[in-house]
């Protein structure tokens, strides 16, 4: 059996159209949405509302790591708008996900990123598409687990989980032949984004669970440009599937 696997499609519509090309079903590991674009600042939401400049002088704060500042930037922008700002929000992020659950193919099993809106994708999801978070399911006889969202950081994107929260999440899914989440294991190496030139988080839990579990495989995104792409923990070969938003092309698994 083929599998296709992506993650960070962040808008990517037109890849995501054609990625389950060949494929027995297609595994989606989370954050759809584009909000602001690391590579190109005038693409994304934020560059949307309030244009280039202001998303490059966001993007310089953030960056930085001046989290106060790029905080209190972005609520002047949103204030500069008319009403409330989760209405513009919602309607920028309604049009991503219309336009990238009708790019999905299928079947198509998915679980969350952190920068994901979970509550907003029962609206657009198609018959076969499968959403699973703390849960499981049997693809081509082998058991997947499926962990959505990140853990709580500086950033604060719309679905990250308190630690506590995150690791019930993984211990529900009990023995597993592979692991599917968003955010990667606790493993350095695994973590650290040579472009960003900064540790992303990891999972304590998820690392715990392989080292028990010892899955074929561990599958995940979440970090765009990482050091290394594989790391082998004991049997299970831990693999970052590739920023999808960047490489247009999925990661492929034959079980």
């Amino acid at each position: 059996m083929r599998i296709h696997v992506v993650s960070d499609v962040h808008g990517r519509a037109d890849a995501l159209r054609r990625a389950g090309d060949g494929a027995d079903a297609l595994i989606c590991l989370g954050d759809l949405i584009l909000f602001v674009d690391y590579s190109d600042h005038g693409q994304g939401i934020f560059a949307d509302l309030f244009g280039q400049e202001n998303a490059d002088h966001f993007i310089a704060l953030r960056t930085a790591k001046r989290f106060e500042e790029a905080r209190a930037f972005s609520r002047r922008m949103w204030a500069s708008l008319d009403g409330e700002a989760w209405p513009h929000i919602e309607r920028a992020v309604r049009r991503q996900y219309a336009e990238l659950f009708d790019a999905m193919p299928t079947p198509a099993y998915l679980t969350y990123g952190n920068v994901d809106i979970p509550a907003m994708w029962s609206d657009y999801l198609r018959e076969g598409h499968h959403v699973l978070d703390g849960e499981t399911a049997e693809i081509g006889g082998l058991r997947f687990g499926f962990v959505g969202g990140g853990l709580r950081t500086e950033y604060r994107t719309p679905y990250e989980l308190d630690d506590d929260v995150y690791a019930a999440k993984v211990e529900a899914l009990g023995e597993v032949d592979v692991l599917c989440t968003h955010i990667p294991p606790a493993v350095p190496d695994l973590l650290y984004d040579t472009v960003a030139r900064r540790f992303e988080r990891g999972s304590e839990a998820v690392l715990d669970l392989i080292r028990r579990v010892q899955p074929r495989y561990a599958l995940f995104g979440h970090v765009h440009q990482p050091l290394a792409a594989r790391v082998r923990v004991g049997r299970t070969e831990c693999v970052n599937v590739g920023h999808f938003r960047g490489r247009g092309t999925p990661y492929v698994l034959t079980v």
